[in-house]
Parts: structure tokens; sequence; C-alpha cells
């Protein structure tokens, strides 16, 4: 990937001027139509290292569950000391989210093809292009045609909570103790150990709607020019419902982290057994040790003019959330009476059986949970984004979940193992998977290039950083690294 060449210094730029420098880079990623295989795109490092060799280092940071080596990617000046600052980018922590990947790969040729860029940070920026590649293996039959909606349905994959990179992170907090660590999250643990990153960011993406962002502490400095870069390509915010109710809302599609310990006792006041439903932490939360600054931009693969629309309609908020709920355990209910019914003949044990299991038992805990809240809710009257937003987790729940388990039937079936029960399970299945198909499509919008996508992306983690590199101690109330205790030692 070819950085732009035409572009002002940002190291000559004022920090105000330099607001516009980043909203500028989101045009720059060059156009693809494909998200690269885990193969392709470890080569196009390699290849990039080759080009550079004096500026990117490739260092093995761990072994993945099934095996794979697990690489990062040093893009510096010389040789990092202790004393510079470290920027941590990750891709690929949920496998089924890889915007990150041409992400990563475009910063690490700008910053090895600009200089000026180079010497604006300092420091080292150690890139990880998939953290997972066990499972984006397992999405890689829909990174060939990413705007098709039926092959994205129907070769997902996302792993079960316990499985999940992002979400595998030690937590202990009331009832709930985690230290099942997976041997990705114990990768990210130790990168994050050894270089104590003033910034952190995960790269995610959604699947339908708006940007959005989250951060670990409040940076008012920087909520103009989150909103300015999506908007400089015609994409809108998601100023609907946030990915969880408890989260703090900064600006407009800009929260806070999701916290497990806020989590756990926003459920305990619901009435609902959070121990029973929380598991581990995040890398934002385990980074805090080192006072680093964490953030992440969610960008869609589909956008829907609605996703941005705070105007108030006819229709009651509380009304809106409960139906909600009703979609999310109708799916729920579904899904389990399908997987019931086949389990007891099934004989691969795939990755999809596990997801598909936790999923659909989740959809009728996050139902219950969703009716609660509807309870105390303000009787006021939702907005165009707030509806959208409802609707489209509901289409999301049947497109990804029911994907799934179509996955798991087809696997017998094409082994040669599929019982007559499975059979019947796999084609009432897909039936009503077909019409979901149908129902979800207009709702969800329209797909992006993956350009615009990277470009939002990559514009905003480089805007971030900057931020965290000019953050000092004495104006966020944050220690200073250096002055963090060595936790890397501790048992976990």
């Amino acid at each position: 990937m070819a950085a732009s060449t035409s572009e002002p210094s940002a190291a000559s730029v004022s920090p105000a001027a330099g607001l516009d420098i980043w909203v500028r880079r989101a045009t720059t990623v060059p156009e693809t139509h494909a998200y690269p295989p885990v193969d392709e795109l470890l080569a196009a490092f390699r290849e990039l290292a080759g080009r550079h060799p004096g500026l990117v280092t490739e260092r093995r940071i761990g072994t993945s569950t099934l095996g794979e080596p697990l690489y990062s990617f040093t893009v510096h000046d010389g040789t990092a000391t202790a004393d510079d600052d470290a920027y941590v980018v990750v891709g690929g922590v949920h496998p089924n989210e890889p915007v990150g990947a041409v992400t990563t790969l475009h910063l690490a040729t700008t910053l090895c093809e600009e200089p000026e860029l180079r010497a604006r940070f300092g420091g080292a920026w150690h890139i990880v292009p998939c953290i997972d590649p066990d499972g984006a293996r397992l999405n890689e039959g829909w990174f060939a045609a990413p705007a098709d909606k039926r092959v994205y349905g129907r070769h997902f994959y996302r792993p079960a909570g316990r499985q999940q990179v992002e979400w595998t992170f030690p937590f202990a907090y009331k009832k709930a103790y985690f230290d099942r660590v997976l041997p990705e999250t114990l990768a990210l643990m130790r990168l994050i150990d050894a270089t104590r990153p003033r910034f952190l960011t995960t790269l995610h993406n959604c699947e339908a709607g708006g940007v959005y962002y989250y951060m670990n502490r409040p940076a008012p400095g920087l909520f103009g020019v989150l909103d300015a870069i999506p908007a400089s390509v015609g994409m809108p915010l998601a100023t609907g419902e946030p990915e969880a109710a408890h989260i703090p809302r900064y600006a407009p599609a800009v929260y806070g982290c999701i916290d497990m310990k806020e989590a756990y006792d926003y459920l305990e006041d619901l009435g609902v057994d959070a121990a029973a439903n929380i598991e581990g932490s995040s890398s934002a939360a385990y980074a805090e040790r080192y006072g680093t600054f964490y953030f992440v931009t969610e960008v869609p693969h589909w956008s829907h003019p609605d996703a941005g629309d705070a105007t108030p309609t006819e229709k009651r908020y509380a009304h809106v959330v409960r139906r909600r709920a009703r979609g999310l355990a109708d799916t729920g209910a579904f899904l389990t009476r399908v997987l019931d019914a086949a389990r007891p003949h099934l004989t691969i044990p795939s990755p999809f059986l596990r997801a598909v299991g936790d999923f659909a038992a989740s959809l009728t805990e996050a139902a219950g949970t969703e009716t609660a809240r509807a309870d105390d809710l303000p009787d006021r009257a939702a907005t165009v984004s707030e509806i959208y937003a409802c609707e489209t987790s509901v289409h999301s729940s049947r497109i990804r979940f029911g994907g799934m388990l179509l996955r798991t039937l087809n696997a017998e079936v094409v082994a040669g193992t599929a019982t007559v029960e499975v059979r019947r399970c796999h084609d009432e299945l897909l039936k009503t998977y077909e019409t979901w198909e149908r129902e979800a499509d207009p709702v969800t919008g329209d797909p992006i290039p993956i350009a615009t996508l990277a470009g939002i992306q990559y514009a905003a983690l480089l805007a971030a950083a900057d931020h965290a590199h000019a953050e000092r101690p004495d104006h966020t109330g944050h220690p200073d690294r250096a002055s963090c205790p060595d936790h890397s030692a501790e048992p976990r």
C-alpha cells in the first residue's frame, strides 16, 4: 500500500492546524475491494520490512490456540529505549472485524515512507496485524466479497465470549473472578508490559450504521476532529443506542470504555446475576496500570442515513427498547430450539457449535436485561437513530448467529455424518434464515468502500496518538509511565 505523498509535513504544522492534517489523511488509503487473508497480510508486512530493513523489525510475541505464531512489527528510527513513547496498534482482536488489517498495513507503510510523521511522534510503533489468526481464517470465506451481505452472513464467525481475545484479560470484582487467559491474550499482556505504551488502540469495526469511538478517559480536544474525520468522507456518526447502556457518553458518538466493574454493578442493580454474565476484562483495563491512553474507532461495513438522524419520532423510547428485547428473545428461542433438536446428533465439535451455543443463550439474557431497563426509562420520544440502532441489532443477531448455526449443521452435511434430524433442522433453519436475509437487507444499508473505512480508522488513530503524545500527567491526573509500579511479574 502506497502512502500519499501530497500531504504537508505533519511535523511542521501547529497543533491546531494539525487537526486538518489528520482529517485529510482519511482519504489516503489506496482502493481495495477485498480484505487480505492472514497469510497475505503477513507477507505484505514482511515485504514492507524487506524494503525498509532499518525501520521495521519483526518479533514473535506468542502462539495462538491452534499453534500459529503471533507477530508484532515494530517501526522506529534506530533502537527504541525505555524512555521513548510506545504506540501499540492491534488488529484482529475480533476475527470478524478485518478493517484493521488494511489500517495496520497502511499505517506501517506511511510511517516507513514519511520521516516527518515518525519525527512528530518519536518512539516506536508496535503493530500487530492480526492477533487472532485462528478466528480470522474462519472468516476468510467472505473477505474476498465483503459487500455481499449473503456471503458475509453465511461465512461469518465470531468466537464465544470466553474465546475472544479482547474480553479474556484477568478480572476480579465482587463475586466475579476470571483467569482463563487465552494464549493470544497472554501475548498482548506481554507486549503491553514490555512496552508500557503511552497509546494503545485495538482495531474494531461494527456491521451497520455509523462511526463511533471509545476512549478510556475524556479528551475534549479530540472531539472536533473525531467528528470531522467521518464527515469528510460522507460517513455519519452513530448517535443512536450505545453498545452497552451503562457506558459514559463524552460527546455524540464518543463513549467511555466498556468497564466490567461498571457492567457488574449495572447488572446487579437490574437484579441480574452479574457474576454469571461477566467473565474477563479488556486490554483497556489491563493497560490502565501504565497510564495508557486507550482509543477505539468503530466503523461499519454498511451504512444508512438513519444511523445519525437525531430527529424525534412519534414512537416512545421505552417501547422501542422493549421491541428490541422481544426480537432478541424470539431469535434466541428459535436458534436454541433448532440447536437443541440437532445437538444430540452432532459429531463435529466445531468452534461454530461452541459459539452458537453461547450466543443463543446470551440473546435470551440480553432480552431480559433490556426489558428490565425499559421499565426505568424516561417517557420520551425515540429518535430515528435510536430506532435504527435497535432494529439493526436484532437483524445483526439473526444474520451472525443464524449463519454460524447454518455452518454448524452444514459441516455435518458436508462430512456425510448428518442424520435425518440434522438435515431436517438444517432445512428449517435455512428457510427462516433466508427470510431474515431479505428483511435485513434494506435496513442495514449500503456497503462502504474498504478504503473509506480504513481511512477513517487510520486518521482517527493518528489524531488520538498525537493527543496521547502531547498529553502530560500534570494535566491528566494520570501518573507518568516511569512512576507506575511494575506489574509484569505479578501472578495472573
